[in-house]
């Protein structure tokens, strides 16, 4: 008598995590029985977060809590050192921690506009820092939350901190359109970008008044992470539909200038 065999545990990491999709995509991940490592901004809000997912009826012994707050580049390389050093093999990870860019131009203490460091380049920085624990799994992938908003977007390459001219519309559009261009980098693992559908999450006053459950869009975005799910490596997903992303995200010469640049800004070499 043969028996089925289980699939492997699989570890998987959401930033932003705390609510609305990342907040669903954990829940959603943990309920396959997936072990997911949830990024939280800072601690109370993390165990608010697990509180939750626990009342949902998710495991405790398959959720782990990693605080980092993603404005300060020096707390995600501590995050990816510890997440490193406990996982040595990362199936997933999911680039969804985002913040909308605020009515007057911010700067982080690293001296990056808000939104350009939260929503790019932390996830930049996080996913070269993990670069270990992600080749060590054969078929990991990098799942990246994007917006149908970087069609609108162009990258200032010679302000990109957008000190000369500030929107917070061209901002965030400009930190979305970053991220779908990393997602065409080069790398061991499978890297895709996705626009989950315009949700009803703290993003929504962006882009309209009302909007899909935070639950419709999580769905989207696990939907890449599953391993049996066929995807087009450093494709743009539209929620559930293969997407051309904007031109200038498929020029490979502006790939190598924006990871360029990323190197730049986080204080790495290329």
């Amino acid at each position: 008598m043969s028996s089925a065999v289980s699939p492997a545990p699989r570890t998987v990491l959401v930033t932003g995590a705390t609510s609305g999709i990342g907040w669903e995509t954990a829940r959603l991940l943990a309920g396959r029985g997936d072990t997911v490592i949830l990024h939280a901004p800072d601690q109370a809000s993390g165990d608010d977060a697990v509180a939750r997912l626990v009342a949902a009826g998710a495991d405790t012994l398959r959720l782990r809590l990693v605080v980092a707050d993603f404005s300060r580049l020096d707390e995600v390389r501590a995050m990816a050192a510890r997440v490193a050093e406990e996982r040595p093999g990362l199936d997933v990870l999911v680039n969804n921690a985002a913040v909308a860019a605020p009515e007057r131009r911010t700067v982080t203490t690293d001296g990056n506009e808000l939104s350009f460091q939260v929503n790019f380049l932390a996830a930049y920085l996080l996913t070269h820092e993990l670069s270990g624990p992600l080749s060590a799994r054969p078929g990991a992938r990098v799942v990246n939350v994007s917006s149908s908003m970087h069609r609108t977007a162009s990258i200032a390459w010679n302000d990109p901190q957008r000190i000369k001219r500030y929107s917070r519309l061209a901002a965030y559009a400009q930190s979305q359109l970053a991220l779908t261009i990393f997602t065409r980098q080069q790398a061991p693992w499978t890297s895709v970008s996705v626009h989950p559908g315009v949700c009803d999450t703290a993003l929504l006053p962006l882009y309209a008044h009302e909007g899909d459950s935070a639950l419709q869009g999580a769905e989207r975005v696990v939907r890449l992470c599953d391993p049996t799910a066929e995807v087009v490596p450093g494709a743009y997903y539209d929620r559930t539909a293969l997407s051309p992303a904007a031109p200038v995200a498929m020029e490979d010469r502006t790939v190598r200038r924006l990871c360029k640049l990323a190197d730049q800004l986080v204080g790495e070499t290329a």
